[in-house]
């Protein structure tokens, strides 16, 4: 049996023997098409090669691409788990020509490959082609495919298009046979969509270049394209048309029977097949740097989480699973995807926080659609309004509601559920940008090409000379800029930082060498055409700045210094993290700016003051310590072999610097004089550690869902702050006439004081209010077969209603009660039912009707206690009125 590994190998051996460069997978978050959420094929990463807006130093490439289908245009989420070949994760092999060779070479690379490097039996294979794609035909025939196996087709299904306009060509695909056992018929036919011809391979020849009137041109750069899906090939290599049939999934499935302990064949195996999948997108789209979240692609990933959690939870799984199968993912893909390694305990600790917080609503939602579908006749689709309560309640997404349906023959009634979700969607498409990272405009690229990448000075120098090579006003090249005019320049070579990796774009200033008066402000610094031109942002105060001119290049150096003593201190920082809350720790996102730092991680639940203490004392450990901050250029492959931490998602060139600094001391764990923080970056650092000064931790709070927010001073600023600090400490301590630990001692006294005194005076309340005032006295009366107690009450505060709700309820023993509170500019409203009543009226429907009665809106809880809010407390009266009406009925 040839296993899927062995098959991603050979693909890719093959293709280098032939010349081609293997390049890496990019990540599932593409960075250059904004119209795309995620990867979705392998020419995604070459889009720019393709359109000639970017060039490489190799024209020839070959990749095995992780790919994920589950969102946006290409969606194949509710096919998963129910079909043999549908799948929100798979990899797509492929080779790829920029303009050298063509149709004469590709096609007999993908025969020779198939049928003689693979082994497939080429009588079980055929071919299709576009209908007056000739040359195609002739070509296959020449390396043995015979004519009655050659199928023209006239369809779209075999020509490409990149888009309305813009580059396109036809395609050849090829088919494997499965046999008759399966029913289904040759490409082209009325049976075309059975399961016993399976496309495996498809060849696009970019070859022409459409227009909006619909002409075509031969383009001046023709390329191929081309597309293998591993799981089909896997599949038939190892004699099944089941995709899930394969030793790569089948493990998975087996992984997911032995820790919900039921059959992987049986009755569950539906269930198995969904988590297999599942697990796979999820936990690539995790290592990439996608975290679950209520939009744009983090939604995306929840919905794929919670579509597999509920089918662990059909298994009969009680506690989260999915988690627990991350290790046979790694052990299976880890080889070829090293992300996964580096990830795995993000990976794990996210699967397991989400899983934990969506069971605790998974029973709930399920008892709700349970309850609803009794109430309907026998196949009668589910209400749209219920579907939607299902997600804004419970947090059941339409296809999670559709999926479970599904196994009870049901539909969901969708005109009801799209009404009400309409304003949502709306907010939901307004939010997502798209891919990420927007497309650079053409003309960097131009440069790029024109005149090389940028070379950067920084790491050595704040000052240096520079020739201008281009200078850009309003998006257009211009030969010069002028005093008062503002827009952008390029040169050969500048010292300026170009924004990235978390670390702001260098200011500063440029001064002609042939007159130093002229003089311009460089307000920005950015990186342009994929990060090779350096874009100084430039306002020109004095004189005139013309192309081919040569300046002196000056840094703004007291900003520089502190950005670097910031994005210094953040490395120390993201270490003294990891050793303090656990390995899952990992850099979501930063910002190194002149007056503050950024830090977001990875992490589950807030930070204790003892955790934040040590973080903070750590650092400061590590910066006393003033070890030096040393830089090393390797392979990203040797920096990790050695440890180097990189972000996850982020894509590295072919040589990476790793910055190292801190040596770990003292006695016990680590004390072997290793080197404390080692991480990829690109920044520009401190010296010394010493040089960043002192650091000062000023906030932690959550950026989203799993990720934490640390914000920080140092050098200066932090003196400054812990001076603050100190300073309001000393006024503390002498309005309490207490030093130190007696003044915390004092504080804590009288916080104490303070609760007993605040319990009393709500007890004084609740006795005065049982006693019937102030206010109106507690009227008690029958309606409708129901002992009703109403009182309105001032000077009780909201919080004081709950517990006297429940005391006028054991006082009456059975029946409702109603209290409505003047708070001084707002009304709060309390209803509480005996257990025995709860069956015939809901304290929900009493303080509903209350509070619409007292002039606001909503109220809810529980049928036994419910509150809510209004304003106006004169219309009281009202409010019990309304009540009688819900129990007089």
């Amino acid at each position: 049996m040839t296993s899927l590994n062995d098959i991603r190998s050979t693909f890719l051996g093959y293709f280098e023997k032939q010349g081609h460069r293997v390049v890496p997978s990019s990540p599932l978050v593409p960075r250059n098409d904004p119209t795309l959420m995620f990867a979705n094929s392998g020419m995604v990463q070459f889009k720019n090669l393709f359109t000639g807006v970017e060039t490489r130093d190799y024209k020839r490439a070959t990749t095995a691409q992780k790919c994920v289908r589950a969102g946006g245009k290409h969606n194949d989420l509710d096919n998963v788990g129910y079909t043999a070949r549908h799948h929100t994760f798979f990899e797509m092999m492929g080779n790829f020509s920029f303009g050298d060779y063509f149709k004469t070479e590709a096609i007999p690379f993908a025969w020779n490959l198939v049928t003689r490097e693979l082994g497939i039996d080429p009588k079980r294979l055929l071919v299709t082609v576009y209908h007056t794609d000739d040359e195609a035909a002739r070509i296959w025939k020449s390396v043995g495919v015979p004519d009655d196996r050659i199928i023209r087709i006239a369809t779209n299904d075999n020509f490409w298009m990149m888009g309305p306009t813009g580059p396109c060509g036809p395609c050849t695909e090829i088919f494997f046979d499965h046999g008759d056992r399966y029913w289904g018929g040759p490409p082209g036919s009325p049976e075309e969509d059975g399961d016993r011809f399976v496309e495996i391979w498809n060849l696009v020849f970019m070859q022409n270049e459409q227009f909006e009137d619909g002409s075509m041109r031969a383009l001046d750069m023709q390329s191929i394209d081309t597309g293998m899906g591993i799981e089909r090939v896997a599949a038939l290599l190892q004699g099944t048309n089941d995709n899930y049939g394969t030793d790569l999934i089948r493990a998975l499935i087996e992984a997911s029977a032995d820790a919900t302990s039921s059959d992987p064949d049986g009755p569950g195996k539906t269930h198995h097949r969904v988590i297999a999948d599942h697990l796979r997108s999820t936990s690539f789209l995790i290592a990439d740097g996608v975290m679950p979240s209520n939009d744009g692609r983090g939604y995306v990933l929840r919905r794929i989480m919670r579509r597999a959690m509920r089918h662990a939870h059909m298994l009969g799984s009680k506690d989260p699973v999915m988690h627990r199968l991350v290790p046979a993912l790694v052990r299976q893909m880890g080889a070829a995807y090293p992300e996964l390694h580096r990830a795995q305990a993000l990976i794990e600790e996210t699967l397991k926080l989400e899983e934990t917080r969506f069971k605790t609503t998974l029973d709930r939602g399920l008892k709700l659609l349970d309850d609803e579908l009794v109430r309907l006749p026998d196949g009668a689709a589910l209400p749209g309004e219920t579907a939607f309560k299902l997600y804004d309640t419970y947090g059941f997404p339409l296809d999670l509601t559709q999926d479970v349906l599904r196994e009870r023959q049901r539909t969901v009634e969708t005109a009801g559920f799209d009404s009400a979700m309409a304003e949502q969607k709306a907010k939901a498409r307004a939010a997502w940008s798209g891919s990420g990272e927007s497309a650079d405009l053409a003309i960097w690229y131009e440069l790029a090409d024109q005149h090389g990448a940028t070379d950067f000075l920084g790491y050595d120098t704040e000052t240096a000379e520079g020739q201008m090579l281009a200078l850009i006003k309003d998006g257009a090249s211009v030969d010069a800029l002028e005093a008062g005019e503002s827009g952008w320049i390029v040169m050969n070579q500048t010292p300026f930082y170009g924004e990235s990796g978390g670390q702001v774009g260098d200011t500063g200033w440029l001064r002609r060498l042939d007159d130093e008066h002229d003089l311009a402000e460089v307000t920005d610094t950015q990186k342009m055409g994929g990060g090779k031109v350096f874009a100084h942002a430039v306002c020109v105060k004095r004189g005139r700045f013309a192309r081919g001119e040569a300046v002196a290049q000056e840094v703004d150096h007291s900003r520089r210094g502190k950005i670097r003593a910031n994005h210094s201190a953040t490395h120390l920082l993201h270490e003294a993290l990891r050793r303090a809350l656990g390995n899952h720790v990992a850099q979501r996102g930063s910002l190194n700016a002149p007056d503050r730092l950024r830090f977001d991680f990875s992490h589950a639940k807030a930070l204790t003051p003892a955790e934040i203490a040590q973080v903070e004392a750590e650092v400061n450990d590590y910066i006393r310590q003033n070890s030096p901050v040393d830089t090393r250029i390797m392979t990203p492959d040797d920096a990790r072999s050695i440890g180097a931490q990189a972000l996850f998602g982020e894509k590295y060139g072919d040589e990476v610097r790793v910055v190292s600094m801190g040596t770990l001391s003292g006695s016990g764990k680590g004390a072997d004089g290793k080197t404390y923080s080692l991480e990829l970056c690109g920044g520009t650092h401190v010296r010394q550690t010493g040089d960043i000064g002192t650091f000062a931790l000023t906030s932690e709070s959550a950026s989203s869902a799993g990720v934490r927010r640390i914000e920080a001073l140092t050098g200066q600023a932090a003196m400054d702050e812990l001076r603050g600090r100190d300073h309001a400490l000393s006024r503390i301590e002498g309005l309490l006439k207490a030093n130190g630990a007696e003044a915390v001692s004092r504080v804590a006294a009288l916080l104490d004081e303070r609760r007993k005194l605040d319990n009393e005076v709500a007890q004084l309340r609740r006795d005065l209010a049982m006693s019937g005032g102030p206010g109106e006295g507690p009227q008690t009366r029958e309606i409708n077969g129901v002992s009703f107690v109403a009182q309105v009450l001032t000077g009780v505060q909201g919080k004081d209603l709950p517990p006297l709700v429940d005391d006028h309820k054991a006082r009456l023993g059975s029946g409702a009660v109603l209290l409505i509170a003047d708070t001084g500019g707002k009304v709060a409203v309390a209803a509480g039912v005996t257990a025995d009543m709860t069956d015939r009226v809901s304290a929900v429907d009493i303080v509903k009707a209350a509070v619409a009665a007292l002039g606001g809106k909503g109220g809810g809880g529980r049928p036994d206690m419910a509150q809510g809010g209004a304003k106006d407390a004169d219309r009281a009266d009202d409010a019990i009125e309304a009540a009688e009406a819900v129990l007089g009925g």
